[in-house]
């Protein structure tokens, strides 16, 4: 035991310590000098595999953009065969545009009932030929402007335009001025039996506007003029004439203008040209290429819908300043006011669909809703005034 133990304390044996450390110490010394000679090689494998790494990256997005080109092309390709595919009967549907047929209805109706609220009387033989002799004339503007923008172009790809429909120019146009001449015949006559020579003559402006609207050599709807030359004719002049036309002799001769008529005129007005407004925004690209210089065109469809949104509001806005000013029963405001879900609509279906071509032609049809729902609302406002308001007295602006 002495021996094994003097062997284990020997002095050469007690420094294997040291020795184990500088055994280390050259081991340590090897790995970084074979790590720094292995870095270049490092380097350079990294250096390829991110080259291939970002080579692969752009075949991918060549790839993609190859496939989103393949799909837009294939969504244009379905939608050119859905178009293809429309039935005859909904191209004649969209031909006769019904709907649109609410602009020579709600001037009256409001006029009738303007002139109800101040004479209490209603012509009802009066109201039904007024009521022909303006879809007459509707149809006459329907038609004409289809045969004018086949003339220029605008329509080459509109199916529904009656034009290529019947593939007749000539005689869609013979028919158009022979509707004309029809319902100016009834407009004249009612003008000469009521004897008044005013509403004939807001009339015949309200006919001319039309006329410099879409035929040679004016055409002002080319040059953005459609909206307001809509808002005269539907607003201030038929809406005023129908109210003197719609007056009995038997009571009294010559209503007044009133405050009220004037401004029941101005909200039809209003509510017309957003139907013409909206009828641009599936057409641009048309309108362009035609140089039809459209407010569509100059805005573009993002800022046309914000267009639309303060239009509405500017709509409601107007309706409380005419209710506030007295120059509108409560009872109209009351059920105009009814009608706002319906301008929420046409704000929020404007905003997410003005750059869907396909889905945003029926951004007309929602505003021919609100026009339809809001002169009605309007029209039973002034009845009801006469029954509940027994005190109001329109302002008179003109006797």
């Amino acid at each position: 035991i002495m021996l094994m133990a003097a062997s284990f304390c020997d002095v050469n044996l007690g420094s294997g310590l040291p020795k184990l450390h500088e055994f280390l110490s050259n081991q340590n010394g090897k790995t970084r000098s074979r790590a720094h000679a292995q870095k270049p090689c490092s380097y350079s494998t990294q250096h390829k595999f991110l080259n291939r790494l970002n080579a692969k990256q752009v075949e991918v997005k060549r790839r993609f953009k190859l496939h989103q080109a393949s799909f837009v092309k294939n969504a244009h390709s379905s939608e050119l065969a859905k178009e293809d595919d429309i039935s005859m009967a909904t191209l004649i549907w969209r031909a006769i545009k019904l709907p649109i047929y609410s602009v020579a209805l709600i001037p009256l109706t409001i006029g009738s009932a303007s002139a109800y609220l101040q004479s209490s009387t209603f012509p009802a033989t009066r109201y039904l030929v007024l009521l022909v002799s303006s879809f007459l004339v509707i149809t006459w503007l329907n038609l004409s402007n289809d045969v004018y923008d086949f003339d220029t172009g605008a329509d080459k790809n509109k199916k529904e335009s009656v034009v290529n429909l019947i593939g007749s120019r000539t005689g869609t146009l013979f028919a158009a001025y022979l509707f004309l001449v029809l319902g100016s015949m009834g407009l004249i006559w009612v003008s000469l039996e009521a004897r008044h020579l005013r509403a004939m003559l807001l009339l015949a402006c309200a006919i001319i506007c039309g006329y410099v609207y879409q035929c040679p050599p004016f055409r002002l709807s080319y040059h953005g003029l459609g909206e307001p030359l809509c808002f005269a004719a539907f607003g201030p002049f038929a809406t005023t004439a129908f109210y003197w036309l719609m007056s009995n002799n038997s009571s009294v001769s010559y209503l007044p203008l009133t405050g009220t008529v004037l401004c029941a005129s101005l909200l039809v007005g209003f509510t017309t040209s957003l139907i013409l407004f909206c009828s641009h925004f599936h057409q641009v690209e048309e309108d362009i290429e035609v140089g039809k210089i459209s407010p569509l065109v100059r805005l573009g469809t993002q800022r046309g819908s914000s267009v639309v949104k303060v239009a509405v509001g500017a709509l409601y806005s107007l309706l409380l300043i005419c209710g506030l000013s007295r120059d509108l029963p409560f009872t109209c405001i009351i059920s105009c006011l009814l009608t706002l879900p319906m301008g929420n609509r046409v704000v929020r279906f404007v905003e997410e669909n003005h750059e869907d071509k396909r889905s945003i032609f029926m951004a007309k049809y929602y505003c021919v809703r609100l026009h339809a729902l809001f002169g009605a609302s309007l029209a039973a406002g002034l009845v009801m005034a006469k029954f509940v308001c027994k005190r109001y007295v329109p302002r008179l602006i003109l006797s």
